[in-house]
């Protein structure tokens, strides 16, 4: 892959941009994942010999690029956890959905993960609180696609994915809970803004997309 975008870089965190497929740690597949990729990276521009510290504090989907923030010490891993705990970190996606949505609305759901599958379903009953806000940025009404600045209030795993799924608007290329063929998946972290964890003041991070998939958009140009 190509060399880390690093966005920002102090002694206490590090901001990145994570490409799509990249997993944010490793799982049982041994392929490249962020955690490794930032320690190896620190590791060689400080010529560090032993371990590296490094916290992760969120998670992205594998298919899902964008801004992403790592703890450089445990102290700050510490303190962020604590903030998105809190719903205090700003999470903005850009999402491409099927079909003309209205123009902004709030969604609320109670997402449950099914037991055999790692695919989540709504249910009132059981499931937890999920809720996002989005407005419509553009209608592509050639393609009939809609894009979207989503903010998460919760952040529920594939929750943009099911929420916008379960309402007859899937994202783009996705394979799981779609019914389309495009490779990629119209879905971008691509703004993050937190309070630092040890200086107290308000950071701000955005990324735009450069896949094909994003570059359809006027907006986005």
């Amino acid at each position: 892959m190509n060399k880390l975008n690093v966005l920002y870089e102090d002694n206490h965190i590090i901001v990145v941009e994570k490409p799509i497929n990249v997993l944010s740690q490793a799982d049982n597949t041994n392929d490249v994942d962020m955690l490794t990729l930032i320690k190896n990276y620190l590791k060689e521009k400080y010529q560090k010999p032993g371990n590296v510290y490094l916290g992760l504090v969120h998670r992205l989907d594998r298919v899902v690029g964008g801004v992403m923030v790592f703890a450089k010490t445990s102290k700050a891993a510490s303190r962020l956890s604590n903030e998105i705990r809190l719903n205090n970190v700003k999470k903005t996606y850009l999402a491409i959905i099927n079909g003309n949505i209205k123009e902004s609305d709030t969604f609320i759901d109670y997402l449950l993960k099914k037991d055999d599958f790692n695919t989540i379903v709504t249910n009132k009953e059981k499931g937890k609180y999920a809720e996002l806000s989005y407005k419509l940025l553009e209608y592509n009404k050639e393609k009939d696609l809609s894009l979207v600045e989503v903010n998460l209030k919760t952040g529920r795993h594939h929750q943009i994915r099911v929420q916008f799924a379960s309402r007859n608007h899937p994202l783009i290329g996705d394979k799981r809970y779609g019914t389309d063929n495009v490779k990629e998946i119209g879905l971008y972290a691509y703004k993050l803004s937190f309070i630092h964890p040890v200086k107290r003041e308000l950071m701000e991070f955005s990324c735009i997309p450069m896949s094909s998939l994003f570059k359809e958009f006027k907006k986005l140009k």
